[in-house]
């Protein structure tokens, strides 16, 4: 901040050289005197506010505040052409941050943010307080605007009427822009360039096709095809500086004009936009770049969002004077010799919120300024116990369902015609290969876990069937149903059990899913899923965390089987390789390689009936045999070297984390440098289809045989013992079905958790979604799929977080257009029913596609795998959190909670929750398994017993649902009900700290 007394002091040491070096020629001691008078007014003395601050609460306080549009500024000086013809020169422009034509590289530089000297802050007040101001100017075209602006000088005796005809003519000067052209137009003009070697090569000029060097009064062609205009804003208006020197001024002339209707002024600005503000300086010479600064000062003012307003709604000039006071009253001086003003400051990532600075001059909610009066906290807990729309208890039967039904009716169209983009075509491919190699992995292990009573073929045909009804029908059809890992440790529990009381296990099976559909419609009925708001930010990440680690476990377990299967021969010596051998010998020895057996019998089906079709031996050349010849003739593999398969396992592992790296960095391609923008969301979208399609090459190319998906191509049951519909009754005692309540409970507490906990972190305030959830309706379809997976044998399904939040990922939008310098905003997640609806049936049709799929190695397959479990990941406060375990507290990020929470506080809630992860852990990995389900709803109770150990304000910091963000927003709302900025330091730090730090240093 700067003491009203500094500047006055500044100015008053530099009113005689401001007089004569530039634009202050008049007395200054009347101005000085009134902003003497101002600054007593707003002092340490006093109390009172300012007439400047009082000025713009009124403005801002207005009801009937207009949306003010962006404005791209244009920043135009006045020089001498190589003809010695005077020409305006394109030398800088704005939308949020600065960007200047770098002359020598014959390009824009990078967007940054705006330094500026200060004395140009007191000149441009001095222009404003002594030029022309035209408000809401009604005029047909430039030229008009002109000579009503010089017309307006000559009765006021700031200019002579003999010099109206060259000031008309200077300012009607053709106007010089660089326009970036295409790569086609730059090898043409290096090519012409090299003709005329001795000619210095100059920027891209918009002059008239008759070379008359007066403006156009229409958009040239360059400027209707300037590429530059998609990275505007739409309804973006310009403002048009004008600075410059001339010989035939004794002193200078100032306008500031405001258009009543903004309309493009033929080839004035860059871009053909319509003009809003124009501000044009022309004085006498001088020996310093003056008249520079004040253009750059205007173009910075009228890109603040605080003046940017004022100016839209000025109607005198104490309105301009008293914006530019304020602003003023928030710039950050940098003392000289301190830093390099040289150096660019990048814009930072995040920009503060204007809705603060706007609400401190708004008279309903100013608090009176210098009280002392620190900023108080309300308590916030609670806040995420805030009972949403989707979860309003009715008090009705089935109300909440009647609800979400009413809800989402009126989006069903939209579901449909709202997918026509080829981002959704990137999702269905991404989250078809990954629900593919959820439903191998888990139906393979599921196979194992049951004696193939549910395997492969189960899990793509229960896939495709639940997955399609559920998108059709659901609240929120970009949930992702699949096999989770807590339902198949239930499964392998259920199935041990059925085997040692020699049950039924699809029977039994059965009435446990009728059982646990029934309790599931019983809670749709009644609104249970009102309670699944108690789930705060605590169990959700416990869940998200155990869900995220259960994949990234089965993928490295999958790769460490794999390496175990083909094994790296680690003793080999090369100076041995002569000794190295594998030979096929007769079945009379018994020094047989047990790996090459369980690997051979899967690959060649061998069986009996080929031993008995086995040629006489004593005519068999056996060295001379293949490997598959000697077994299928019943001979044996004798040496070292035939327990060991080269290159497998480590091509595997190759293709393993080649293809999680790339799909991770192409993914975040979007923000590199390289390319454009178009290009690199188009690469970022289909991230994962290009690292599958990348790595599948790789594996053709290097040719070693690694392990292939292999998909089912019959439609049979993988056990021959079974059929496709599973008979209630038969196999065991009638009782039984009383029996399967008791494990219906257990399975309906593990699917009211999986589903409801996947939908809470689906429908976060984060991913903006906007047609609404669905919990009582999910949930309700969730018990119609689990009868007929039941009678049909297949497996339960449930919402999978990892590969429904992988789902969201691929389907979030940013804005389209963004102003240099500036990061795209996230707009929401596109929200249909087409991609889900896609990917489940490839699913199913995923049979015919065997001999295609058969190419795709299966490392590259568990690399998504790992993917999507630390995608997933990266999204829980949890890892933020473990990292401030490992960081000293002068390097640890500036997080919300930190604020608030002691950091030893921090600490505990963290280790907490590990201790509660690892046994949950435990417990799933153990015969207390059936338990499991028990324990997922006990972190609710946990969560409710920390409240002993924390406090309430730390618990709401650190157990709050809602994302970081927004935490901020509601911080800085709370900051603008402060006294003031420089009396609550808490407030002050909020908002200082949201910006990324820069560090500037003199080499």
């Amino acid at each position: 901040m700067i003491p009203e007394e500094t500047k006055e002091l500044l100015l008053h040491n530099r009113a005689n050289e401001a007089c004569t070096d530039c634009v202050c020629k008049t007395d200054l001691q009347n101005r000085n005197s009134l902003i003497v008078s101002q600054a007593v007014n707003r002092g340490i003395f006093t109390a009172n506010l300012s007439p400047a601050t009082k000025r713009i609460s009124m403005m801002l306080g207005e009801e009937d505040e207009p949306q003010t549009p962006q404005l791209f500024t244009e920043l135009d000086e006045l020089i001498l052409d190589n003809k010695k013809q005077l020409q305006w020169k394109e030398t800088a422009r704005w939308i949020k941050f600065e960007e200047k034509i770098e002359e020598r590289a014959e390009r824009w530089s990078k967007p940054h943010v705006t330094t500026l000297p200060l004395h140009s802050l007191f000149e441009l007040r001095t222009c404003i307080e002594r030029g022309t101001l035209l408000f809401d100017l009604e005029a047909n075209n430039f030229k008009e605007i002109l000579e009503i602006i010089v017309n307006n000088e000559i009765p006021t005796g700031n200019q002579k009427s003999v010099l109206k005809e060259k000031v008309m003519h200077v300012l009607l000067r053709t106007h010089k822009h660089h326009i970036k052209t295409s790569r086609m137009q730059t090898m043409l003009d290096l090519l012409r360039g090299a003709s005329y070697a001795n000619k210095s090569a100059s920027l891209n000029s918009n002059t008239t096709a008759d070379f008359t060097n007066e403006i156009s009064d229409k958009p040239l062609q360059e400027q209707l095809k300037n590429k530059f205009k998609k990275q505007i804003p739409e309804g973006a208006e310009a403002a048009n500086v004008l600075v410059g020197e001339v010989n035939f001024l004794e002193k200078p002339f100032v306008a500031f004009v405001r258009l009543k209707q903004a309309m493009v002024l033929g080839a004035l600005t860059e871009v053909p936009l319509p003009t809003r503000f124009l501000f044009i300086l022309l004085g006498p010479k001088t020996k310093t770049t003056a008249y520079h600064h004040i253009g750059r000062a205007v173009a910075t003012l009228l890109t603040d969002e605080l003046f940017h307003i004022v100016a839209f709604k000025a109607k005198l000039r104490e309105d301009l004077l008293a914006g530019i006071d304020e602003f003023l009253d928030e710039v950050t001086v940098l003392p000289p010799g301190k830093w390099d003003p040289t150096l660019r400051i990048a814009p930072p990532k995040i920009l503060p919120s204007p809705h603060k600075r706007k609400s401190m001059y708004s008279l309903g909610s100013k608090v009176h300024m210098y009280k002392g009066n620190h900023i108080q906290h309300e308590e916030r807990y609670g806040s995420n116990l805030h009972v949403a729309e989707d979860l309003k208890r009715t008090g009705k039967l089935f109300g909440g369902l009647v609800n979400d039904i009413k809800r989402k009716a009126p989006w069903f169209a939209s579901d449909f015609y709202d997918a026509l983009n080829l981002q959704c075509l990137s999702a269905v491919l991404f989250i078809y290969l990954a629900s593919v190699t959820n439903a191998i992995t888990f139906g393979g292990i599921l196979g194992d876990a049951t004696d193939n009573m549910q395997g492969v073929l189960e899990s793509f045909l229960g896939t495709a069937i639940a997955g399609t009804i559920f998108c059709l029908f659901a609240g929120q059809p970009l949930t992702v149903l699949g096999s989770t890992g807590p339902v198949l440790v239930f499964e392998r529990l259920l199935y041990n059990i059925s085997s040692d009381y020699q049950l039924d296990y699809l029977e039994f099976r059965l009435w446990i899913g009728i059982w646990t559909a029934f309790f599931c419609l019983v809670l749709v009925a009644t609104d249970a899923s009102y309670l699944i708001q108690y789930f705060t930010r605590f169990t959700e990440e416990g869940f998200c965390t155990l869900i995220s680690f259960i994949f990234i476990h089965d993928a490295f377990q999958k790769m460490f089987n794999l390496a175990k299967n083909y094994p790296i021969n680690s003793d080999f010596n090369i100076d041995h390789v002569t000794l190295e051998h594998c030979l096929c010998l007769p079945s009379e020895t018994k020094n047989v390689s047990s790996l090459f057996n369980e690997t051979t019998e899967t690959h060649f089906k061998l069986n009996t009936a080929t031993y008995n079709t086995t040629p006489n031996i004593e005519s068999v050349n056996w060295p001379a045999l293949t490997k598959q010849d000697c077994l299928k003739h019943g001979g044996q593999l004798v040496g070292k070297t035939c327990d060991y398969i080269p290159d497998i396992t480590l091509i595997s592992f190759i293709l393993f984390f080649g293809t999680f790296v790339c799909s991770m960095s192409l993914k975040n391609f979007k923000t590199s440098r390289y390319f454009p923008f178009s290009v690199r969301k188009l690469i970022s979208d289909f991230s994962i289809i290009l690292s599958i399609l990348i790595f599948c090459g790789v594996d053709i190319l290097i040719g070693v045989d690694t392990p292939k998906l292999i998909v089912p191509s019959e439609l049979k049951p993988t056990n021959p013992h079974r059929g496709w519909f599973v008979y209630p009754f038969g196999g065991n005692e009638w009782w039984m079905c009383l029996i399967a309540i008791a494990p219906a409970l257990l399975v309906t507490i593990l699917i009211f958790m999986d589903q409801q906990i996947t939908a809470l972190i689906l429908n976060r305030k984060e991913h903006k979604l906007k047609k609404g959830a669905g919990f009582h309706l999910d949930l309700f379809w969730i018990a119609i799929i689990m009868i007929l997976t039941s009678f049909m044998g297949l497996p339960w399904y449930v919402s999978t977080t990892v590969i429904s939040l992988a789902h969201i990922d691929s389907l979030k939008m940013e804005t389209a257009k963004s102003a240099p310098g500036v990061e795209p905003t996230f707009m929401g997640v596109r929200e249909q029913r087409v991609t889900g609806l896609l990917v489940f049936i490839l699913i199913g049709v995923s049979l015919c596609l065997a001999p295609i799929l058969k190419y795709i190695p299966l490392p590259v397959l568990f690399g998504i795998f790992l993917y999507m479990g630390m995608s997933a990941l990266s999204s829980v406060q949890f890892m933020d959190r473990l990292k401030l375990l490992l960081t000293p507290a002068k390097h640890q990020p500036d997080l919300i909670y930190l604020r608030h929470v002691p950091l030893r506080r921090v600490h505990l809630f963290t280790l907490l929750q590990i201790l509660c992860l690892v046994l949950l852990w435990v417990l799933k990995s153990t015969v207390a398994a059936i338990i499991f389900p028990v324990m997922l709803l006990a972190l609710v109770w946990v969560r409710k017993a920390m409240e002993c150990i924390f406090s309430k304000h730390d618990l709401s910091w650190l157990d709050d649902t809602m994302p970081e963000k927004e935490n901020k927003v509601l911080e800085d709302k709370k900051a603008e009900k402060a006294a003031s900025n420089n009396e609550c330091e808490d407030s002050e730090y909020l908002y200082l700290q949201k910006g990324c730090d820069i560090n500037i240093s003199v080499n």
